[in-house]
This record gives C-alpha cells, sequence and structure tokens, in this order.
C-alpha cells in the first residue's frame, strides 16, 4: 500500500502511528477531516493479516466517520483507530493508557469511543490519561450503552422511510422482517411492536430469537429464510454486506431500513435496489443513533437533548430522498451528496471569513 498516494486521493489530513513496546501497543490512528470539527471515531481491536491491512481498515473507517458524523449534523470530523491485536486475550491496563497519552498529544484533534474488540472498561483506563474520550461509564459522566439510542434512531428514520414508500409514515400493521436480534435491534424490535407492527425475526443465535418470539408475538423463521419472506420493510440488523447478487432477488419489501453497518456489498447494489424501486435508508444515516448520543457527552451529557437530535435523523432521512429526486441519484448516493455538501459549504465559510480578516488586516496597515 503506498500510504501517501492513498491519503492524497481520498484527501486525508493525517495517520500517526503508535507503539509501546513495554505494553505490546500497536496502534494507527487515522484523521481523515476535520472542516466541521474535532475527529470523532471509535477504537477498533482487530487481528489483522498485514500491517497493510491494518492501514487501510483505519482509513476506510475514518473517512466512513467522516461521512457519517457530517450527515448526522455534527460540528464533528472524522476519524479512527485500530489497534492490532486480539482483543480476548493482549489487552492489558498499561496499552490503553500508553494508547490514551497517543490521544492526549493530539491536543483534541481526535477523539476516541468503543468500537468492535473494545469496551466501556477499555474506555475507562483511556479516560485515566486524557479527556478526549467518550462511551465511558456512566460513573464519569457517560451516557451508557447506546445501544437503545441506536434502535431509537434507526426507528425514527425506518418511519421516514416508510412515509416516503407508502405515503404515511405509521408502521401500524406493517410487516417487518427483522435479520439479527441483537441489543440494538431487540430494542427496535420493541418500538416496532408497540407501534402494532408484525414481526418476522431471525439470528443465529436462538435464544435471542425465542425472546423475541415470546415478548414481541414476532415470527421466527430460518437465517437463509429472512430475505425471501413476505415483508414491507426488511431491516438488516446483524452482517454487512448482505445486500448483494443472491439477495436483491428474492426481495419482497418496498423498503430496507436497519441498524447493520456496510448493508450494501458493492456500490452497484445500490443502484441496483434504486432501479427495482426499493427505497433504501442509509445505513450510515439512520445508524447514527449512537455517535450522536456519545457526541453530546462533549457537552456534558443530557438525555434528553441527545434523545432530541437523534430524532432529526428522520429529517435526514427526507432529506436524502429529496437530494435523490432533486439530483436523480440513488439515495447512497444522495447520502454522501448531503454530506459532501454540509463539509464543501462549511470550507466556502471559512475560506470566507479567512478573506475578509485578510482584507481588514491590510487595510489597517
Amino acid at each position: 500500500m503506498e500510504l501517501f498516494k492513498y491519503m492524497e486521493a481520498y484527501d486525508y489530513e493525517q495517520v500517526v502511528v503508535c507503539q509501546d513496546k513495554q505494553s505490546g501497543l500497536k496502534a494507527i490512528i487515522a484523521i481523515h477531516d476535520t472542516t466541521l470539527g474535532p475527529a470523532l471515531g471509535g477504537t477498533r481491536m482487530w487481528t489483522y493479516n498485514s500491517e497493510a491491512e491494518a492501514f487501510e481498515d483505519a482509513l476506510r473507517l475514518a473517512k466512513g466517520m467522516t461521512y457519517k458524523n457530517a450527515a448526522a449534523g455534527l460540528n464533528l470530523g472524522g476519524g479512527k483507530t485500530v489497534i492490532i491485536g486480539d482483543s480476548r486475550k493482549d489487552k492489558n491496563e498499561e496499552m490503553f493508557r500508553a494508547f490514551g497519552r497517543y490521544i492526549q498529544g493530539l491536543n483534541g484533534r481526535y477523539i476516541t469511543a468503543e468500537d468492535v474488540g473494545t469496551t466501556v472498561a477499555d474506555m475507562d483506563i483511556i479516560h485515566e490519561e486524557t479527556d478526549y474520550v467518550t462511551g465511558i461509564s456512566p460513573a464519569f459522566g457517560s451516557s451508557g450503552n447506546p445501544s437503545p439510542v441506536t434502535a431509537y434512531g434507526v426507528y425514527v428514520g425506518m418511519k421516514a422511510a416508510a412515509k416516503e414508500a407508502f405515503g404515511s409514515d405509521s408502521l401500524e400493521g406493517l410487516t417487518i422482517a427483522v435479520q439479527g436480534v441483537g441489543n440494538v435491534s431487540y430494542t427496535l424490535c420493541k418500538h416496532l411492536h408497540e407501534e402494532g407492527a408484525k414481526l418476522i425475526v431471525t439470528d443465529i443465535n436462538k435464544e435471542s430469537v425465542a425472546r423475541a418470539v415470546e415478548d414481541f408475538g414476532a415470527k421466527a423463521v430460518d437465517i437463509n429464510e429472512i430475505y425471501s419472506v413476505e415483508c414491507d420493510i426488511f431491516s438488516p440488523c446483524a452482517l454487512g454486506a448482505i445486500i448483494n447478487d443472491d439477495t436483491i432477488p428474492q426481495l419482497k419489501a418496498k423498503v430496507i431500513a436497519g441498524a447493520a453497518n456496510n448493508q450494501l456489498k458493492e456500490t452497484r447494489h445500490g443502484d441496483l435496489i434504486s432501479e427495482l424501486g426499493i427505497v433504501y435508508a442509509p445505513d450510515y444515516v439512520i445508524n447514527a443513533g449512537g455517535v450522536i448520543n456519545v457526541a453530546d457527552e462533549l457537552y456534558g451529557y443530557n438525555r434528553e437533548r441527545a434523545l432530541k437530535k437523534v430524532e432529526t435523523i428522520y429529517d435526514k432521512i427526507e432529506a436524502i430522498f429529496e437530494i435523490s429526486k432533486r439530483d436523480r441519484i440513488p439515495t447512497y448516493l444522495a447520502a454522501d451528496r448531503m454530506a459532501e455538501e454540509r463539509i464543501e459549504n462549511m470550507r466556502k465559510s471559512r475560506k470566507q471569513f479567512l478573506t475578509n480578516e485578510h482584507s481588514i488586516l491590510t487595510r489597517r496597515r
């Protein structure tokens, strides 16, 4: 991987490589864009096949956070960290404290949070060395488990998608097929059930399925059957890349709206579902409730304020549909365009401000 060519191609600002021999820390902090504000993005711990793979993952994820934060209306840029190692056996206190010192050295340009392979407890250790961390324990003034708030954001975003497809944002009486019944989607199912939706669920965890059947009267189906069931809305809340050549021909839903990340296996699959007339709520917009929630910690966490911000996901999804129609593009591209327009408008505003400041100083001389 030619790092500088990659960074230049996608306009990255900074990559920081961190190592601490004593603790075994090997981390890569990627900062993609800070036009809107400091870069916010989680720390992922993963066993990579190579250092090049770790760099690529950090860079890819950081860019994704730029778009996610911009589309969510946050005054934050995008960044991400990957720590190379097995999260089940390689963690230690010294590692996360050393990492916290590296974050502190960036003086607020990057703010971290938990991600795959890291926990609230890990964030608490990082917090011993820096204030530039979110998702810490509620005892430190944090928001706690973000899953319920993420679920709420998916719920309100799904209502906006239903309005686009069916003319009403009521989910009462609609059949919704939910793939995966984990922490986020269980709470999502609760919201849907309380509104009167009919649920079809699947999960590799049979206990999770049984819980949804018992609590919400859901119908259980096999994990491979969920794509082809008769339903109004398909809600992917488990794996990524599940909108692909194999699954698209099976879909009977008019709407795709779920919590899973990276739902489209390839961008062309977004084009294909658009051509089929399926209303797609882009994943990184509809599932932004979690990042909106932790971002509120930066102002001194207030749950009511955070939930009000999460409710704007409804408006963001509606705006994406408007851009899609305006520019005659699929909704996944419309989401990118919405984020890019916000970033570009801020760049122009700052450029104009600096030009005016320079003009004033020149006249004073």
